[in-house]
């Protein structure tokens, strides 16, 4: 039996791909990637959008390198997957329009791909599908407000689906992940 073998791409692809897998499986996981930076963005952005979807960023390098993808270039009110590499304060009016879906299709959300620091910030309980005790995280560098706008907007079965990137580890918060400040 032949074995066909990936080319650095594709392998970049499906360790990209099953790190994205695990972290929505295991809310607040870490999951190794590859990539650092504004890279591990676009390793993200290469997994997740094709000439289907729908894309945004506030970031002029990332949004060159997402282009190559052939998604859509559309604002936050429209877009399906946002990548937010930098996040200040004022991005929160942004994330406030990304689509959370209907209850008629409640999939029509948006995915949010943003920058944090694991380990420092604020700490945090969840819990919900895929955590069976209360798991805790800290997470940082998010804009004050960020977790009262999921609060309001992940009202089950609507909200978005987050990933936030942290260096070289990504972790998954779905929108059935509920979350506690501490």
């Amino acid at each position: 039996m032949i074995t066909p073998q990936l080319t650095a791409f594709e392998a970049q692809s499906q360790q990209t791909f099953q790190a994205l897998m695990w972290a929505l499986s295991y809310p607040g996981r870490a999951q190794r990637i590859a990539e650092v930076g504004v890279a591990a963005f676009a390793a993200v952005g290469a997994t997740l959008i094709d000439l289907e979807t729908s894309y945004y960023t506030n970031h002029a390098g990332l949004a060159q390198l997402l282009a190559h993808s052939g998604a859509r270039t559309l604002g936050p009110q429209q877009a399906h997957y946002q990548f937010y590499p930098d996040l200040p304060t004022m991005a929160l009016d942004d994330l406030a329009l990304a689509p959370v879906g209907t209850y008629l299709d409640p999939d029509a959300s948006a995915t949010l791909v943003l920058s944090c620091h694991l380990g420092a910030g604020e700490r945090l309980r969840l819990s919900g599908p895929g955590i069976p005790a209360p798991f805790m995280v800290n997470l940082g560098g998010l804009p004050p407000g960020f977790w009262e706008l999921r609060t309001k907007v992940c009202q089950f079965p609507l909200g978005w689906d987050i990933f936030f990137i942290a260096h070289d580890h990504l972790i998954g918060l779905p929108r059935t992940t509920t979350v506690e400040v501490l």
